[in-house]
């Protein structure tokens, strides 16, 4: 049995204020494994505290420092990633696969990081004045249950490059995953305050990390409504906040994809992370013209995936987090047959011989008209939408047709003709052909999928503020 009972607090492993103990849940066995002792509203501020102490002698220091502390960083995290692997595969029920993808991206964020530092200028000319880049300040950082790991570090990455302090507060829903990431932070030698992590309730730490005078900055990623609820607590004090929110994705296929690696492809994007992804490719546009093939290549596939043990390397889906997150994937389910989609495969109720755990039966509706709940909300489980649509400029209209704009598919034999729908599409990322990933561009959505951007140059200067020095004979003529 797991037992978490310290918070991290200006370099040290303590015992919290608050008391409150929270059961650790295995999601593929609905058995308990440990619990976490929550931090409280005094634990918060006392992080705030040790975050203000360390901030003057860490926004002071210079590249070659901050390039030195990541490089620890990476190398202490790395050393944990088979903790991390196992951890996510017990505590979140992750495939291997992915398990060992998100153990490893966890520490690389902080080589990325180190490569947007190297060849950023601080210092430029703007004008007839110099442009200085500065810390922004003690930055909150919130951090989501699906990708606990790579979350927490991809964000203090950023933060540690810009010589911002930190609070980070990731989902006490991943507390066994986070603990691990605190030990490696550790192991990396930051000075006292620095980095702080504690584990606890949002609607407890919430107020106090988003409201605290001393607090400049938040970086929040997870659901679209508590992105809003944490940009009106910042309003009051004007602070900068960067929030990445929900998702509900399109992938066009185009009429001249080729079926044999469209398809698969966009399956997926559809099913990764076992559907649990800010990202997933939930809408699936298809053309007419092309619409009963693919309905049978995608009916034959899905049929086929091995749902199951996620430390089983054939397993492709594992469970849902918790009873709570399998419930709602459930009622979104029963919505979609409700509101008169045709369920291709799937359906409700757990797949066959598994009746522990928190699994769902990868679903895929038909016949969605894009105006349906399942098509419009984010259901964050492993439901696909089919929508068929009879021109390239209905293809676009239906993709944009949502309140979020995080990511976007595109399958094509033309890459020019998959450029041009790419540019038409209002999301952050599109990435055409394949599942790419590039850790130094920036990621992040337009409309209520977020605000700024994390990774590369854009994610450094989100944790930066621009001053510019203007001295005497520099003036411009009033004439």
């Amino acid at each position: 049995m797991h037992s978490i009972d310290q918070a991290y607090i200006d370099g040290r492993f303590v015992s919290p204020h608050g008391q409150e103990q929270m059961e650790l849940v295995n999601p593929t066995t609905g058995d308990v494994i440990g619990h976490v002792v929550l931090a409280d509203e005094t634990d918060a501020r006392q992080a705030v505290l040790a975050a203000k102490a360390a901030a003057p002698a860490f926004a002071a220091t210079g590249k070659t420092e901050r390039l030195e502390l990541l490089g620890r960083l990476h190398a202490s995290v790395m050393a944990r990633s088979e903790e991390l692997r196992d951890a996510t595969i017990e505590e979140y029920g992750g495939p291997v696969s992915r398990s060992v993808w998100v153990s490893r991206f966890a520490a690389q964020t902080f080589l990325d990081a180190a490569t947007t530092l190297r060849d950023y200028e601080f210092e430029r000319s703007a004008g007839r004045s110099r442009l200085l880049m500065e810390p922004v300040g003690i930055s909150t950082l919130i951090t989501p249950w699906n990708s606990a790991a790579g979350s927490i570090c991809g964000k203090l990455a950023m933060a540690l490059a810009a010589g911002c302090t930190a609070i980070v507060k990731p989902s006490e829903l991943s507390a066994l995953q986070s603990h691990i990431v605190a030990q490696a932070i550790h192991d990396a030698g930051l000075p006292p305050g620095v980095v702080n992590l504690i584990h606890g309730r949002g609607s407890l730490l919430g107020p106090v990390l988003c409201t605290h005078p001393d607090v400049a900055k938040i970086s929040f990623t997870g659901s679209t409504a508590t992105g809003k609820a944490i940009a009106a607590m910042a309003n009051d004090s004007v602070k900068r906040v960067s929030l990445g929110l929900g998702g509900k994705s399109p992938t066009i296929l185009l009429d001249d994809a080729d079926l044999d690696t469209a398809v698969p492809g966009a399956i997926v994007a559809a099913f990764q992370n076992s559907g649990q992804a800010c990202i997933a490719g939930t809408r699936l546009l298809v053309p007419q013209a092309l619409l009963a093939d693919v309905l049978a290549r995608v009916k034959s596939a899905v049929e086929q995936m091995v749902v199951g043990d996620p430390a089983d390397p054939r397993t492709q889906i594992g469970p849902m987090l918790g009873a709570a997150q399998f419930e709602r994937v459930q009622r979104y389910i029963r919505r979609g047959i409700e509101e008169g989609a045709t369920l291709l495969v799937g359906g409700p109720g757990r797949p066959e011989g598994l009746g522990r755990g928190f699994f769902v039966k990868p679903t895929v509706f038909a016949d969605v008209s894009n105006d349906m709940e399942i098509a419009r909300e984010e259901i964050f489980g492993p439901v696909l939408c089919i929508l068929a649509y009879r021109s390239e400029d209905e293809a676009v209209e239906i993709a944009n047709d949502t309140p979020y704009g995080l990511h976007g598919y595109v399958f094509s034999s033309d890459p020019a003709r998959a450029d041009a729908i790419a540019r038409r599409m209002q999301v952050g990322r599109v990435a055409i052909n394949g599942m790419q990933h590039d850790p130094l561009a920036p990621f992040g959505g337009y409309k209520q999928s977020g605000v700024g951007r994390e990774y590369g140059v854009q994610g450094l200067e989100s944790f930066l503020e621009t001053k510019i020095i203007m001295e005497p004979g520099n003036e411009r003529s009033a004439s």
